[in-house]
């Protein structure tokens, strides 16, 4: 038994297959058929597309510019917001030293 190897796309591919059927007026089956491509993965990148377009964060890596800014910001917010706890932490514990 072989094993395939899981081929991995970039974000723009994923959006060019998007506006390849959404633009263009293409049936999924005719684009997943040209470029070997599984119609559950263009599918789930349609729902993606669509759930962004609609301010969702969607499942998944981020598609378009803007949701993956949003998700690096969230992600540095989280950062500073764990940064900012553990300074409070530290000056009470410095506080009560002094005492």
């Amino acid at each position: 038994m072989t094993k395939t190897k899981r081929r991995v796309f970039d974000a723009s591919f994923k959006l060019q297959v998007v506006q390849m059927i959404r633009a263009q007026g293409l049936s999924i089956g005719e684009v997943c058929g040209d470029m070997k491509l599984g119609e559950t993965a263009v599918r789930r990148w349609l729902a993606q597309v669509d759930a962004e377009q609609l301010g969702q964060p969607g499942i998944g890596k981020p598609l378009t510019a803007e949701q993956q800014r949003i998700r690096q910001l969230e992600a540095e917010n989280r950062q500073l917001r764990g940064d900012v706890d553990i300074l409070k932490k530290a000056s009470a514990f410095f506080a009560r030293e002094l005492r």
